[in-house]
């Protein structure tokens, strides 16, 4: 997973593992990371993050349930193809944009002002 690192941001708001649950789901979704790509080991990326092992298993297990990745007891931990992914439920959808509204909210409240966070959000979806 070296081009597709998970960078901690300890000042953030949001959870140690929704951190490292939403930069994965990112190098998948802009194909840093793709099917069959194997991710470092739980106690690995712990260690590489300096954080508890509970932790890294806590995003892997989130990651699984989303339908990312595969999980085997004393496997690495793998990418599911994109045909794997789940479709995505409206309740689920509705969490999502509720964490876009508070993601844009915490970017107003650091003085990140709309026209970039919009220019942010255009360029995003462009890649």
């Amino acid at each position: 997973m070296s081009e597709a690192s998970v960078q901690l941001d300890p000042d953030s708001v949001v959870p140690t593992y929704r951190q490292i649950v939403d930069q994965i789901r990112l190098h998948i979704d802009q194909g840093a990371l793709s099917s069959g790509d194997s991710l470092p080991s739980v106690r690995s990326l712990a260690t590489q993050l300096g954080i508890h092992f509970n932790t890294a298993a806590e995003a892997y297990r989130e990651l699984a349930e989303e339908g990312w990745i595969e999980l085997n007891h004393g496997k690495r931990a793998v990418v599911r193809a994109a045909r794997s992914v789940p479709a995505l439920k409206t309740v689920e959808a509705e969490g999502l944009r509720q964490r876009l509204r508070n993601l844009v909210a915490e970017m107003r409240l650091k003085g990140i002002a709309d026209k970039t966070i919009e220019w942010d959000v255009m360029t995003t979806l462009q890649r």
